[in-house]
């Protein structure tokens, strides 16, 4: 985490005024949240629109805070007596100023992550691979927003030589200002789907607010994207200057420097093997195997298998690193209740195109008795969400599994369109989650597996807890 004297921190921030302390202060660690303040930390209270960080400051200071930053429109009798302070005239511009001005110091090499999905995947990728060669950090959580990626950065060490930092957005201009802030030296998009689209209005909007990640992209440094994607290509090659490199990755030979061998990903109950093809030479990279289901997740690694090779890394140390990766939780996660049954949890986030991915992972994997589906609603689809709904309805009635349930609104029109193809006791469609998991449990037996994919804001997690019970 970032030490520096307060005066130090005060010529990184850019309209910092510092209230003298009569002795040096040494600043260990920022912190924007007293409930995990730590000795020694710098305190910067942020103003949200339900809370305001200023209204904490005296408990800061009693939890450990040594210097505190101070919005200037904010009344400075709330100081607490004796507490040095930073003045600003906003706090979070000035939390983005030091983690930007932090990093800059630093010789570390970032790698920034963004896309519609496989973002946290890619990330965790990624890192493991880096780690098995340098000293790596990477975003913890979901700390990826313009709060989240600023104390990302902050918590670097000073021997940090990697840092692998996800990018998220919910509008235009958010990516570009955290790749200013970031100032990578390696971008990965990973793809461009339909989530936001509430926000942005179309595909093409979502590309171009994807596409912002090179905003701040260091001369001579690295676009690694999902050559598939036309509205990427048609960015890169609008956009795009000589001082950068560019490496695609996906599942098509023609479009792409680094791609997947169809026939050869393999989906085993724990983990996915695969080999890959490398350039207009097509060199070969066998023996590949990720710990994540899924020939989605295949694609996510070609983009980390290119990063590793551009930083110099060798084939044994990419293979190793892929296969030790450690997941994030709920996203494809494998589980098993008390009984047996199966449970995959992918209960985090969902869009139309990873909710197809997860529907076709499941139609793979074999040695199951039945094969139950449980999905929520699908979150900030604008105006087409119940075409999109509807449309994994389609899906499913070309895949045909035992069970269907759904859980909400918009998830109802996935039933609706799957009772066309499946009997109609085998579609249930609620908006009760305790009625959801009792009726899953009735019919889930041991030597099934079930799927469970939602909206982060559905809390679908809840009905895999009830059925690890079964």
């Amino acid at each position: 985490m970032i030490q520096r004297s307060l005066e130090q921190i005060c010529c990184m921030i850019i309209d910092a005024e510092l209230r003298t302390p009569l002795q040096p202060i040494a600043i260990s660690g920022v912190s924007t949240d007293t409930r995990t303040i730590q000795q020694g930390n710098l305190f910067v209270p942020l103003i949200g629109e339900h809370y305001d960080g200023h209204d904490y400051a005296q408990q800061a200071y009693e939890r450990g805070a040594v210097a505190m930053v101070w919005q200037r429109d904010h009344d400075s009798a709330a100081i607490p007596n004796g507490m040095p302070i930073l003045f600003v005239n906003d706090t979070l511009q000035a939390l983005q100023q030091l983690a930007s001005a932090y990093r800059k110091q630093l010789s570390v090499r970032v790698i920034g992550i963004t896309g519609s999905n496989g973002k946290t995947s890619t990330k965790d990728m990624v890192a493991s691979v880096m780690s098995t060669e340098f000293r790596v950090h990477k975003t913890i959580g979901n700390l990826n927003n313009h709060i989240g990626l600023p104390q990302t950065l902050l918590q670097l060490e000073e021997n940090t030589e990697i840092a692998v930092v996800e990018m998220g957005m919910s509008g235009r201009g958010e990516i570009e200002l955290l790749s200013r802030i970031a100032s990578p030296n390696a971008v990965i998009i990973t793809n461009v789907g339909e989530a936001h689209m509430l926000q942005l209005g179309s595909r093409e909007e979502i590309a171009r607010a994807k596409f912002e990640i090179i905003a701040g992209l260091r001369d001579e440094g690295v676009l690694i994207y999902l050559g598939d994607e036309p509205l990427l290509r048609g960015l890169v090659a609008e956009h795009m200057n000589q001082h950068v490199q560019v490496i695609t990755f996906g599942s098509r030979a023609g479009d792409n420097d680094y791609y997947a061998i169809a026939n050869e990903i393999r989906v085993q109950a724990d983990q996915t093997l695969f080999s890959v093809k490398v350039g207009e030479q097509a060199r070969m990279l066998s023996g590949l195997s990720i710990p994540l289901l899924g020939r989605h997740n295949v694609i996510n690694a070609l983009a980390a298998i290119a990063v590793a090779e551009w930083l110099g890394l060798d084939v044994s140390s990419i293979r190793s690193g892929l296969k030790k990766t450690i997941p994030t939780g709920m996203r494809i996660e494998l589980l098993h209740a008390i009984h047996g049954l199966t449970i995959l949890n992918d209960a985090y986030n969902a869009s139309p195109a990873s909710m197809k991915a997860a529907l076709q992972l499941l139609d793979e994997l074999q040695g199951y008795q039945q094969k139950i589906v449980v999905l929520g609603d699908m979150l900030e689809l604008g105006p087409q969400s119940e075409s999109f709904h509807r449309s994994i309805g389609k899906l499913l009635n070309s895949l045909h599994f035992d069970y269907i349930f759904t859980f909400g609104e918009m998830a109802a029109y996935i039933a609706d369109e799957c009772r066309a193809s499946y009997p109609l006791n085998r579609v249930v469609a609620t908006k009760d989650k305790a009625e959801l998991a009792k009726r899953v449990a009735a019919v889930a037996m041991t030597q099934d597996i079930v799927l469970v994919k939602a909206s982060r804001g559905k809390r679908l997690e809840e009905v895999v807890e009830a059925l690890r019970l079964v």
